[in-house]
């Protein structure tokens, strides 16, 4: 859904994308609110509201996916589509670099090969653009930064959308009014098929991120990291065969490169997983033959095998080394814009993705 998101935006002109950004914020609320309202999820607000550092992410993570969500919005129906899908692809890249400057995390050479040809890709980009690929750029850090807030704050995507488009509202709906005053708002002045695509923002927001949050339980995790990339690829056709971007040799060049940094980073999160996996395997197994040996070896007629006999597990430093995965391992959710998303940090896995 988020990778159709394109042709969305351009059906709400002649509304300006900061007119479409103020109805987002304003119906997003109140769709959200009704799916929590239907779904009887309510008690998760008094606690927040007793958190006043959760409260200043929150507002932080409004903040930062406003911009992401205008920009994205304005990005589109300007003719910049294929700049857009590149943010996205992007964000994994950009996730992983924050997991080692903000989190101190450590990554895997496979993982620093991957960062380094992103830097090379976005060199390749500024030639071939004649200026750097601000619009990606802005749109891979805004979301990296809200993904990297909302994992400090700690709620499901609905309750998260919830919290953020509550900040966002008196602000949006201020501006609305004062549009309307001003004669500027098209809300009301283009007919009611016009406003009725501006209302129906919010479920465009909104119902991409529900379904997200009902695969998420039941596709391996693996799974989903590999379809966070769908999102900015089917962004990346439309602006190629829709709306007839311009994909000169050299940003053919510089895409070729981000997407091999992405290949790099999957094959690393797979090859990870897989050993970690394994190494689980392996220790459960030994520790079911060691509880097998020990039992063989209990003196008959003994009522309580000592507690020092039976080992609780059994599990080498080398394995244990191996079944953690990095926070970093699998890139989190480009579900580019529109997904608020939780995609994109270092838990970079595909969370709600509300950008878009």
């Amino acid at each position: 859904m988020w990778g159709l998101v394109p042709l969305f935006w351009p059906l709400l002109e002649p509304a300006a994308a900061v007119e479409i950004l103020a109805h987002r914020m304003v119906w997003s609320l109140a769709a959200v609110g009704l799916v929590l309202l239907v779904l009887r999820r309510w008690s998760w607000i008094r606690p927040l509201l007793r958190q006043p550092r959760r409260l200043g992410m929150i507002a932080l993570a409004a903040t930062v996916i406003s911009v992401n969500w205008g920009l994205y919005i304005w990005g589109v129906n300007s003719g910049h589509v294929v700049e857009t899908a590149l943010g996205y692809f992007i964000n994994p890249l950009v996730s992983i670099a924050f997991g080692v400057l903000l989190l101190r995390e450590r990554l895997r050479p496979a993982q620093w090969a991957a960062v380094g040809v992103g830097v090379v890709a976005v060199a390749v980009l500024t030639v071939g653009y004649g200026k750097p690929p601000w619009i990606a750029l802005t749109l891979a850090f805004s979301f990296a930064t809200y993904g990297l807030a909302k994992k400090r704050v700690g709620l499901d995507g609905l309750e998260s959308l919830a919290a953020e488009t509550a900040v966002q509202f008196l602000p949006a709906l201020g501006f609305l009014i004062w549009l309307g005053a001003d004669g500027g708002s098209t809300f009301a002045s283009e007919g009611a098929g016009h406003a009725a695509l501006l209302a129906s923002c919010g479920f465009v927001t909104a119902l991409p991120l529900i379904c997200f949050g009902a695969s998420a339980v039941r596709l391996p995790l693996s799974t989903i990291g590999m379809l966070q990339y769908v999102a900015p690829t089917f962004q990346f056709a439309l602006g190629l065969a829709v709306f007839h971007e311009s994909m000169p040799p050299e940003r053919w060049a510089g895409f070729a490169l981000v997407w091999l940094a992405l290949a790099l980073l999957t094959w690393d999160a797979l090859r990870t997983a897989r050993r970690a996996r394994r190494a689980l395997a392996d220790a459960a197994a030994r520790a079911g033959v060691l509880s097998a040996t020990v039992e063989a070896d209990v003196i008959p007629g003994a009522d309580v095998v000592p507690e020092a006999v039976v080992p609780e597990a059994v599990v080498s430093e080398a394995v244990v080394s191996e079944a953690v995965v990095p926070e970093a391992v699998v890139p989190e959710a480009v579900v580019p814009e529109g997904a608020a998303s939780d995609a994109a940090v270092p838990d970079t896995r595909p969370g709600p993705i509300s950008g878009g």
